[in-house]
C-alpha cells in the first residue's frame, strides 16, 4: 500500500474482485475520497459490507455485486481518456484462473483509471505487456500499469528515452 500512497488522498478508488473489501477501505483511511467494491460472491458481500458498516463509512462507499471483468467491460462504452472515472483501480483476483492478465489486457484497451495496481502469482505472467512498476513478494507480484495521458500514441512508451541525437562527426 505504501507504493501507491501518494495517489490515495482524495482519490476515487476501484477495488476489484474486493473480497472483504480490505484493500479498498485501507484507501479510505488514507484518505481516500470514494470507494467503489465490486465483487460477485455473495458470502463475501456479507462480509464486505459488515466491515464497510464497522468503519462508518457508508457514505464514502458503493458496493456493486458483479463479476469484476464483466463489470469493467460495462463501464468500457462511457469512457475516454478525458473522463476515467477512478484515479486508483486495485485488484486482488484469484489466482491460477487467469484473470490478472485479462484484467491487465482490458485496462490497456481502454483505461478505466489512471492507474491499475494488480496484485498476481510470479508464475502468472502479464503477457507482453510491461508493467511501469512491479513489487515481488516472495510468489506474489504486484504490478503497475498506468494509463497514457490523452493524445499519446500507446505504440510509443512515455517512459522511453529520447534517441540519442548523433554528433557532428557522425553524419559524415
Amino acid at each position: 500500500m505504501s507504493a501507491m500512497a501518494p495517489w490515495i488522498p482524495g482519490a476515487r478508488v476501484v477495488d476489484l474482485f474486493a473480497g472483504s473489501g480490505a484493500l479498498g477501505l485501507e484507501c479510505l483511511s488514507r484518505g481516500a475520497a470514494h470507494v467503489t467494491f465490486v465483487e460477485r460472491a455473495r458470502p463475501v458481500l456479507r462480509t464486505l459490507r459488515s466491515n464497510v458498516d464497522a468503519l462508518g463509512a457508508r457514505d464514502q462507499v458503493e458496493i456493486v455485486a458483479a463479476d469484476a471483468l464483466r463489470w469493467v467491460r460495462e463501464l468500457r462504452p462511457s469512457l475516454d481518456a478525458a473522463n476515467r472515472p477512478f484515479r486508483l483501480a486495485l485488484a486482488d483476483p484469484p489466482y491460477g484462473q487467469g484473470l490478472a492478465p485479462e484484467l491487465a489486457r482490458e485496462f490497456v484497451r481502454l483505461p478505466f483509471a489512471d492507474q491499475l495496481w494488480v496484485e498476481h502469482e510470479r508464475r502468472e505472467s502479464l503477457g507482453d505487456l510491461d508493467p511501469a512498476r512491479e513489487r515481488h513478494y516472495g510468489d506474489t507480484v504486484l504490478s503497475l500499469l498506468e494509463a497514457l495521458p490523452s493524445g499519446e500514441d500507446p505504440e510509443v512508451s512515455p517512459a522511453a528515452p529520447d534517441p540519442p541525437h548523433p554528433h557532428p562527426g557522425d553524419l559524415e
